[in-house]
């Protein structure tokens, strides 16, 4: 008579793998969901200028990126876009003509950039690469949004609009536009808490940015607390059922041992 201690280490075999095909699954969620064309940083504060970046992914297995095409907001005008070398990429620029002339900084303008376009001019981005594009941008507007257009071109020809927006903030669009989101000035929203120096309260600070890193984590971290204690209750069971047999055996055969001995 004997036990068969292989399936317990089998049992716990498949729970281990099951634990890290979910750990693996969590690590992944991030980056699926950032599998599109964005701005960098998402938000801006709004009153004056700001450097962001168009993160551009290359989606495909058998092409390279070849060419980005950003389009500006028409209904919000910006006065001043300026562009930075990329090497391996050329920079275009197009303007349009404003109906309505609108004043920045004193100065009447317009006219102004309607599109910027980089085009590879070797290698391009290639699968499982990305490339940031920056901008500068000035005057923003004091809050709101910014939706842009972007066309990305690849090596085979395939061309791949990113401009729809969802009514339902909760639900992502199949090619989301990128979109800035801009804040109100801080120096606006610090006057509010200020003490009696006219400066923010330092507490208020380290709390607001804790606060915005520890919302950033929770998703994660309760995705991962679950599958962890999910994992756990599957050893416990799977140790249990494994076991029991084996126990009554080890009785049995003990109490047979016993009787042979006398």
């Amino acid at each position: 008579m004997f036990h068969n201690r292989s399936l317990p280490r089998r049992i716990l075999s498949r729970v281990g793998i099951g634990i890290g095909a979910a750990a693996a699954a969590i690590l992944v969620m991030p980056g699926i969901a950032q599998a599109h064309i964005t701005v960098q940083p998402g938000t801006a504060q709004g009153g004056g200028f700001s450097v962001i970046a168009f993160r551009v992914p290359n989606e495909r297995d058998d092409a390279s990126t070849t060419q980005v095409r950003i389009s500006l907001p028409e209904d919000q005008p910006i006065g001043s876009v300026k562009t930075t070398p990329v090497p391996g990429w050329k920079i275009t620029t197009s303007t349009r003509h404003l109906d309505k002339p609108f004043e920045m900084f004193g100065e009447q303008l317009d006219t102004v950039v309607s599109d910027v376009t980089w085009t590879a001019i070797t290698g391009g981005i290639r699968p499982g690469q990305f490339q940031d594009f920056d901008l500068s941008l000035s005057q923003l507007s004091e809050s709101g949004e910014l939706v842009f257009n972007a066309l990305q071109t690849y090596s085979s020809g395939e061309k791949v609009n990113w401009n729809e927006v969802s009514a339902d903030p909760s639900i992502e669009p199949e090619h989301p536009a990128p979109i800035l989101t801009i804040t109100p000035a801080v120096a606006e929203e610090m006057s509010r808490h200020a003490d009696g120096s006219g400066q923010a309260s330092q507490d208020e600070i380290t709390s607001t940015a804790q606060s915005d890193t520890a919302s950033d984590w929770t998703l994660p971290l309760v995705v991962s607390g679950v599958a962890l204690l999910l994992s756990l209750i599957s050893t416990a069971v799977a140790w249990r059922r494994g076991w029991r047999p084996n126990s009554r055996l080890e009785v049995e055969s003990a109490t047979t041992r016993e009787d042979v001995n006398v």
